[in-house]
């Protein structure tokens, strides 16, 4: 099927040394509404090419002075000019000539004498294939543009909140601690408590956001060194004991004393962060939360199980995947972006290492990634 083209908004140099030909052929063209520019030489031709900027090119190939394959190769040497297609005009019809003319850019050939029919036909075809790339050139410049101005929303909301909530955050915290239900009452308390989560919560996204959105547009390098893994789940899981506690759940950690791993300190806290957050999130009341480090082969591997609500195998298709963006409530209805796993595969997989997990429905869920071993 030929794309629908305007033949006015194209322009079609036509190039050979017999002025007859090239009269002919302008007056084909013209009738069929193209714009025409001639040349009756090679050198001409290239000339014009650089001036005009032709979206055809006909070609004859037998010329003096510069024959057609001589004008093609030069002007697909030339990166402003490689792209325009070219048809060569030619009464060579043997093998080797036809093969030259496609080892030298050609992108189509017309036997002379030629067919009115067939060679519109073929001009119009090419055409066809310019105004289609035209199209998917505006389209990409336009996707580019969408991509960028959404990445610099991300990063502007994610930048310019986290302050503000994080400010917040520590003055719950601090309320939290020093403001038990004894002095303000059981209602009062709970309704602290649900405040601090939530913020919690919200500052754990932007932070999310904004490290996401800094790795998708490349201004998130990784910044490789010798981590103690041990020590680095340790401290996580210490940061995170309050958060289980207001859910009566424990965190107990079965590690070796050391681990030596090479790879990126924040990246790997993320990690571990957003692993430990989800089990709290998804374990019930009372429940325990297990975190292991292990060591296979030449690598470490982190593992965080819960004992809660698990994921259904439904679900499971579509928890890392981008074009699904998943996300699901907790026990206690805390409600998730699905940002928070999608920005750790993509850690993980930026030092080496892989992101897995294993659920039952009902029984729990256990996530785990990798990280290279210090060579």
């Amino acid at each position: 099927m030929i794309m629908k083209i305007t033949p006015s908004e194209y322009k079609i140099l036509i190039v050979d040394d017999v002025t007859s030909n090239v009269l002919l052929l302008k007056v084909l063209l013209t009738n069929e509404k193209f714009n025409v520019i001639t040349a009756n030489g090679g050198l001409q031709a290239i000339d014009l090419v650089d001036k005009e900027h032709p979206d055809l090119i006909l070609l004859d190939v037998m010329m003096p002075e510069m024959n057609g394959f001589e004008v093609a190769y030069h002007l697909k040497q030339n990166a402003e000019t490689a792209e325009i297609p070219i048809i060569f005009l030619t009464a060579l019809n043997s093998t080797p000539d036809v093969v030259k003319g496609f080892q030298v850019g050609g992108n189509d050939f017309i036997s002379k004498p030629f067919n009115k029919e067939e060679l519109i036909i073929r001009i119009t075809h090419q055409i066809s294939l310019v105004a289609a790339n035209r199209i998917i050139l505006a389209q990409t410049e336009e996707l580019q543009k969408t991509i960028m101005g959404r990445d610099k929303l991300y990063s502007v909301i994610a930048h310019d909140l986290r302050s503000p909530v994080g400010s917040i955050k520590m003055v719950l915290n601090m309320l939290i601690l020093n403001l038990p239900s004894s002095k303000i009452g059981d209602e009062m308390y709970e309704l602290l408590t649900i405040a601090n989560q939530t913020t919690e919560d919200v500052f754990s996204l932007l932070d999310n956001l904004l490290k996401w959105t800094k790795s998708q547009i490349g201004r998130m390098k990784v910044v490789y060194q010798d981590i103690d893994l041990i020590q680095l789940a340790e401290g996580v899981v210490e940061v995170f004991a309050m958060v289980a506690a207001a859910k009566k759940i424990t965190i107990r950690t079965e590690v070796p004393e050391k681990i030596v791993v090479y790879g990126d300190t924040d990246m790997m806290k993320t990690v571990v962060r957003n692993f430990l957050s989800n089990a709290i999130k998804f374990s019930n009341m009372g429940a325990e939360i297990l975190l292991s480090v292990e060591i296979k082969g030449d690598m470490a591997v982190v593992n965080v199980k819960d004992y809660g609500c698990g994921i259904d195998e439904e679900s499971q298709k579509k928890l890392l995947h981008t074009d699904t963006h998943f996300s699901t409530f907790g026990t206690n209805n805390e409600e998730g972006s699905g940002l928070g796993l999608l920005l750790c595969k993509d850690f993980v997989q930026k030092n080496g290492g892989e992101l897995y997990f294993v659920s039952t429905k009902g029984q729990g869920s256990t996530f785990s990634f990798s990280v290279p071993l210090k060579k």
